[in-house]
């Protein structure tokens, strides 16, 4: 990926590292955890050559942008209002959002929050949050890890014991975790990727109050997600005005970006350019 196309801006109260690359309709890609920019590599370069604009930042707290100290730094209206201001200072309007994981759920709350600023939506692996909170008992089962991650200081002695097993075995993508390390062995970037967790278990568990979107949306889900059920993607639809769908992703892991990059991408492109259609499909990797 063109390293030249990083640079850090100043947005809000922190210095944020953004990929910003390629002429036309502006595309905005959210990263989640425990991922910078980088995840989308694959994504840049297609979309790119497709003809639009690509702006990928690393969040708050991830990558290379600024790690605010306090857990309270890392609510989610915060990280949202981030991503708008991260537009005006680029000078982009309106954009095509399409976010992954945490940054999935970041992109839910600023179509809903900032309607004016979004065009239409793709999220990746996580439906609405409040789908998510209302998951029942499977998705609360498959979510513990966030159970952990609240447990300050002891969860990171957990996930970097013994040269970071138990962050390898429950990732289970070899071929990424050199890049994962590199980025959260920096001191105090685990933490902070962490606080996500911990500033915003209350909407992780009680179903936030969010207005329905207005735009186009659309959702992707991969069958080999070991993190999250695809009743929550499915109960989606009840939180958009207009007609809802989502594709499923037959075999890809919870990183789709990366295990099955040529159907992501083919969607991507498909419903960047032709909004949502109702009902769903299911795509072999």
């Amino acid at each position: 990926m063109e390293q030249d196309n990083c640079r850090r801006v100043r947005v809000g109260d922190i210095w944020m590292n953004v990929y910003d690359g390629g002429h036309g309709p502006a595309v905005l890609l959210v990263h989640g955890f425990p991922d910078t920019h980088q995840v989308w590599r694959h994504q840049i370069r297609a979309l790119r050559q497709a003809g639009y604009r690509v702006v990928a930042p690393d969040t708050r707290g991830n990558g290379d942008s600024d790690m605010p100290a306090h857990v309270s730094d890392y609510r989610i209206e915060t990280m949202a209002a981030d991503l708008v201001r991260l537009l005006d200072v680029l000078g982009i309007d309106k954009v095509r959002l399409v976010g992954h994981d945490l940054g999935a759920f970041q992109a839910w709350f600023m179509a809903s929050q900032y309607p004016e600023r979004v065009e239409r939506l793709i999220a990746l692996s996580v439906g609405h949050p409040s789908c998510y909170a209302r998951g029942g008992l499977m998705q609360k089962l498959k979510s513990w890890y966030v159970w952990i991650f609240q447990l300050r200081g002891i969860a990171e002695r957990v996930v970097t014991a013994c040269d970071w097993l138990a962050f390898r075995v429950v990732t289970n993508l070899p071929q990424e975790y050199p890049h994962w390390r590199a980025a959260l062995e920096r001191p105090g970037r685990l933490t902070a990727g962490m606080n996500f967790y911990r500033a915003n278990i209350g909407h992780l568990l009680r179903p936030p109050r969010l207005r329905p979107l207005p735009m186009p949306a659309r959702g992707i889900f991969s069958t080999g997600d070991r993190y999250v059920t695809e009743r929550q993607m499915a109960l989606s639809a009840s939180y958009v005005a207009v007609p809802f769908g989502y594709d499923r992703i037959i075999g890809a892991c919870h990183w789709m970006q990366l295990s099955a990059p040529e159907q992501v991408n083919a969607l991507l492109l498909k419903h960047l350019q032709e909004g949502a259609t109702h009902g769903d499909t299911g795509l072999e990797p």
